[in-house]
């Protein structure tokens, strides 16, 4: 939907995620969309070289963030919660969904 405002579908995909999610590593990123890791890894590298993104290590993973102090922060929030209430629901809500923690053995679901 914003492919041709930011240039690729890559990039939509990884602001996307971000802005949904606040952060994110790259395979992480490309499983949920079920695509390649390397575009994925390449936009991340060309937003956090230009200043939209930062990156932090956290153990041996290089977790990627929103920069706060982006001067167009606010338009580029803006412009993606617009883009992501016309996707379906359904991948909204997965969108949305955030769980980092396992789950409990023998917890009902």
């Amino acid at each position: 939907m914003l492919e041709p405002i930011l240039g690729s579908t890559s990039s939509e995909r990884v602001l996307l995620f971000l802005f949904a999610r606040k952060e994110g590593y790259p395979r992480e990123i490309a499983r949920f969309f079920k695509t390649d890791l390397a575009p994925i890894q390449r936009q991340l590298i060309k937003l956090e070289i230009n200043g939209v993104l930062y990156s932090r290590l956290a153990g041996r993973t290089r977790l990627y963030c929103l920069n706060p102090r982006y001067p167009f922060k606010p338009e580029i929030e803006a412009l993606l919660a617009k883009a992501l209430d016309f996707y379906p629901p359904d991948y909204r809500e997965r969108l949305l969904m955030n769980r980092r923690r396992p789950r409990r053995s023998g917890k009902p679901l």
